[in-house]
């Protein structure tokens, strides 16, 4: 299918090297997938790269920024797009809707899917489409139908898909991706809740969508009419520390504005992981236990020392029932330096209380969650009502309503 005449012999080796890796960690894990990663010569759909940028396994390939530098369109890391393939079970002869192009992703599953199959890639972005057509075409995938459209639209004569393959970061789920999935069908997309993206695996039941598995990941956000930018607080006024909330600010955001003039309170939890454990099931805990929770972000170039988390960048926080007090967990080693032990800052009135109510939700997570499997995550058309969505959350977002459930204990 594709044209390795001319590939350089550095580039097999250099492919082969992180099909091998991502084997080995058990991000591929079928044939199919290692079989298509193979054969796609990467560089070719990156040219923007080196031939060693384009295959470094964890990295993403940048190939359009608007003129404030915001990444606006990439070729995924190799990780990612074998996380995302793996997910989506992509089997010969099937019809694949790919939301987001680039090129190489939809090439991957041309392989999967076969002379048989038919693969559809949509992006909003001409400049982005005609791009994916030229190198689908350079390399023998001339099969593909490539089209420019915002995909929260009905596609024009797809019909209905068995997998919906989303590679753009996603807010929320429109109506017409699932009304364009084949019932069973999967779903594959960078869900964004409460500011946290997983890549989630969906089986479409009925109306609504189920999920099957969720992993961690980060993406480029989606353009056109389901774009949806993070609201900014930023607490007194300044931009030395600021509060990122996904679904809407607090009622009233001035109640914040003396919370920074109040002393730290520290509040270390005795709850300790290992330096090398995921915080995956602590930070979805987290989201769906606190009501005002958000991401606090410190601007270093201002750091004043009003607040020392251990990732200035990001910091999962929250914003007490009253709205005066804020606080967000950070971390220190421990004597062994093998693990870390978790704390709660909180600044404003009650921040000994609030801090205490975290350093509790941190205990449960660790007796209940910690080391299991995620929550279930459902995705319910806007209107369904409350008793026909189940959940420990539920995210009422413009086309959907998202609720999360942790399964039950064995």
């Amino acid at each position: 299918m594709t044209n390795m005449t001319v590939e350089p012999d550095e580039a097999t080796r250099l492919r082969n090297a992180v099909v091998d890796t991502l084997r080995s960690e058990g991000w591929i894990a079928s044939p199919g997938v290692e079989t298509v990663m193979r054969a796609v010569p990467r560089h070719e759909f990156a040219p923007e790269a080196s031939l060693e940028k384009a295959y470094e396994p964890y990295a993403a390939v940048i190939t359009k920024t608007d003129e404030h530098g915001v990444q606006l369109s990439s070729v995924s890391a190799p990780q990612i797009q074998a996380l995302m393939l793996e997910q989506a079970q992509v089997g010969a002869g099937m019809r694949v809707l790919e939301i987001g192009s680039g090129g190489l992703n939809a090439a991957y599953l041309a392989g999967l899917v076969g002379a048989d199959g038919q693969v559809t890639t949509v992006d909003i972005d001409p400049v982005v489409t005609d791009r994916a057509r030229r190198l689908l075409d350079e390399h023998g995938y001339g099969q593909v139908t490539v089209v420019t459209a915002d995909a929260a639209e009905p596609i024009p004569g797809l019909g209905t898909v068995d997998v919906v393959l989303v590679t753009v970061g996603a807010w929320d789920i429109p109506p017409a991706w699932i009304d364009q999935l084949e019932p069973g069908g999967r779903m594959v997309v960078p869900l964004r809740m409460r500011g946290l993206t997983r890549s989630v695996a969906f089986t479409r039941v009925g109306d609504h969508l189920e999920s099957e598995s969720a992993q961690i990941c980060g993406f480029v956000p989606m353009q056109g009419s389901t774009a949806h930018n993070e609201e900014l607080l930023l607490v007194n006024g300044t931009p030395e520390i600021g509060l990122r909330f996904d679904d809407g600010l607090p009622p009233d955001p001035s109640l914040l504005d003396n919370a920074a003039t109040f002393p730290r309170f520290e509040r270390w939890t005795g709850v300790t992981i290992g330096i090398r454990e995921l915080m995956n099931t602590l930070q979805m805990h987290l989201a769906i236990t606190l009501p005002g929770f958000c991401i606090m972000a410190l601007d270093p170039d201002l750091d004043s020392g009003i607040v020392a988390p251990a990732n200035k960048g990001f910091a999962l926080a929250a914003v007490d029932d009253q709205g005066r007090t804020f606080a967000y967990l950070t971390t220190r080693r421990t004597e062994d330096n093998q693990h870390v032990e978790f704390g709660v800052h909180a600044l404003g009135p009650d921040a000994a209380a609030f801090a205490e109510t975290i350093a509790g939700h941190l205990r449960d997570w660790s007796g209940q969650h910690r080391g299991g499997p995620g929550p279930v995550i459902r995705v319910y058309p806007a209107g369904t009502p409350d008793e026909q969505v189940p959940g420990d959350r539920v995210i009422d977002k413009v086309h959907s309503r998202i609720s999360l459930s942790w399964p039950a204990r064995q």
